[in-house]
């Protein structure tokens, strides 16, 4: 008897544990990371704007945070580094420019990323998407690198339809499942690809055995080949004829098809009863291409400058965050954040104080921001570098509301502000689109829409408005970052209108200082000239892991 009733407690444990791991599992929450490809600050209706319908988008951010001090790096290769990593890319050897189809590199293999982190506790990661980080060698890519699996593109921009990619000449397809070409695809749009990956991936996904990760990495918005740079949905464009500019209204085409994606995920989630329990992060990877930089129509407005600049308008972020979790929401959430903070935020967020122990031998530039989001209390993030690239002779550095600008890109010819700022009057926005949209109805259900006159103030405290510069002497607040390094208080100056390099010399000098010390601390560029041995035309005009089946031992 005593010991059928040993065996009993026993089991009785043992069953008690089971639970306790379940419950476990299920309360960490799935986490949806969509990223946007080269949006532009003006071109989400949260932010307002009422030209580019994005009814999805918005209801998450109305129900959410609305990130409003949120920063990225300014092109694409170094903001998905710093996301995986936490790293900043000035010690990944990712700071200069992109990561071209045929150089020989990639994202150091030494370097733990954020799935494999998330996988430690007991997720499970896909990737839908762009990847963008280094494909010559297959261990290079996404399934090696802690996604189980990857339906999409390793280099960094395709033709939506064809799929293939022209970079310096030269031409290839490059569209993957997994590790193997997915010539089936051919055709099918690259939006709805992404999109019918992510929904097969939630719609699959057994939450008893833990919960997922889903990194959604957009084409859109970055414009395609030279031959058909902005390749918009048709039906999308005549829908949009209130657009004057034919140019802005396909590159609004593309921002449409991609809000329609988040609209299908959330309700995708919504039906495998996984959106309560769910995060969801939107974040575009750097400032939009403006008036036909890259052949692409974003808009930044009212912020100064475009994609790969250091400008506001190159580095600050349309994002939000969205979460059952969240005290004191919705609001315009204040917090300074940077991209690279995302995988600690990330970890604490699945598995609290205790999964952010994984990082304490591990030298990072991120810092987990969850409590303070999570209850509205003060960033822990003081400072944030922009970036340094001692081959372009430019760098930022934010202290506080103060950001410091020396030399900067293109010799400057891209360091004014652009548009178009299209109709920002709210009585153009149609509110009734947000609440029919699939995220709408979809937040409706959890009872987490907001009325929406309470939506209405919401985005009104978004809208970032810029005062005219005014100075006696006008010369006296010119910036110049060619000439001298310049010096802007961003809090009261979102736009960068006046240089107040001359009226702070000592913080001016405090800062160049300590963007000197940061820069003590840098890799060399990893930047690698093409591999001719990797052109496209020797692999079936394929871009492929081309290092695999090569001799590399001369490669440097």
């Amino acid at each position: 008897m005593q010991m059928s009733q040993r065996l009993a407690m026993k089991l009785q444990l043992q069953l008690h544990l089971c639970l306790l791991l379940v419950g476990y599992a299920i309360a960490q929450p799935h986490i949806i990371f969509i990223l946007a490809d080269d949006l532009g600050f003006n071109d989400v209706g949260f932010r307002g704007s009422a030209q580019i319908p994005t009814p999805n988008i918005d209801a998450l951010a109305y129900s959410g945070l609305i990130l409003n001090r949120y920063y990225v790096n300014a092109i694409c290769t170094p903001s998905r580094s710093a996301l995986m990593t936490a790293k900043y890319p000035i010690h990944t050897g990712m700071q200069h420019t992109v990561l071209y189809a045929a150089e020989p590199r990639g994202l150091p293999l030494d370097l733990k990323i954020l799935p494999q982190y998330l996988n430690d506790l007991g997720y499970t990661s896909h990737i839908a998407g762009k990847w963008h980080l280094g494909h010559w060698k297959r261990v290079y890519t996404p399934l090696y690198r802690g996604f189980s699996s990857h339906v999409g593109y390793w280099s960094g921009h395709q033709d939506y339809s064809d799929h293939s990619a022209v970079e310096h000449g030269q031409w290839g397809l490059d569209m993957r499942n997994g590790t193997d070409i997915a010539y089936d695809l051919h055709g099918q749009y690259t939006t709805d690809v992404i999109t019918q990956h992510s929904l097969n991936v939630i719609a699959k996904h057994n939450v008893t055995k833990g919960p997922l990760f889903l990194y959604v990495a957009h084409a859109a918005v970055h414009s395609g080949n030279p031959y058909n740079p902005l390749p918009a949905k048709d039906d999308i464009v005549r829908r949009l004829d209130t657009i004057q500019h034919y140019k802005r209204r396909k590159y609004a085409a593309l921002v449409t098809a991609m809000d329609d994606s988040v609209g299908q995920i959330v309700e995708q989630l919504r039906k495998s009863r996984m959106l309560e329990n769910s995060i969801i992060i939107f974040s575009t990877d750097n400032g939009g291409p403006a008036e036909g930089f890259n052949s692409n129509f974003a808009s930044n407005y009212p912020l100064r400058g475009v994609k790969n600049t250091l400008w506001e308008g190159g580095v600050r972020g349309a994002a939000l965050l969205w979460s059952t979790q969240l005290t004191k929401r919705p609001r315009i959430a204040d917090q300074t954040m940077h991209i690279v903070d995302w995988l600690p935020t990330l970890l604490e967020a699945a598995g609290g104080k205790a999964a952010l122990a994984a990082l304490n031998n591990v030298q990072l530039d991120g810092m987990s921001v969850w409590q303070a989001l999570l209850k509205n209390e003060v960033s822990p993030r003081k400072s944030l570098l922009h970036n340094i690239d001692d081959i372009w002779g430019s760098a930022a550095l934010s202290v506080g509301d103060w950001k410091l600008v020396k030399g900067t890109n293109y010799n400057g010819s891209w360091d004014g502000w652009y548009g178009p700022p299209g109709t920002r009057n709210p009585r153009d926005y149609d509110w009734q689109l947000v609440v029919k949209s699939p995220s709408g109805q979809a937040l409706q259900q959890l009872k987490m829409l907001p009325k929406t006159v309470d939506m209405m103030r919401t985005r009104e405290a978004a809208n970032v408005i810029c005062k005219d510069a005014k100075s006696k002497n006008a010369s006296d607040i010119t910036c110049n970052p060619l000439r001298a390094p310049c010096l802007f208080n961003i809090r009261e100056d979102p736009c960068e209108q006046r240089n107040q390099a001359s009226f702070y010399p000592k913080v001016l000098e405090l800062m160049l200082n300590e963007l000197q010390l940061i820069n003590s601390t840098a890799v060399p560029p990893a930047n690698k000239p093409d591999d001719p041995r990797g052109f496209p035309r020797l692999w079936n005009y394929t871009w492929t892991n081309f290092g695999d089946f090569i001799d590399t031992s001369n490669c440097i």
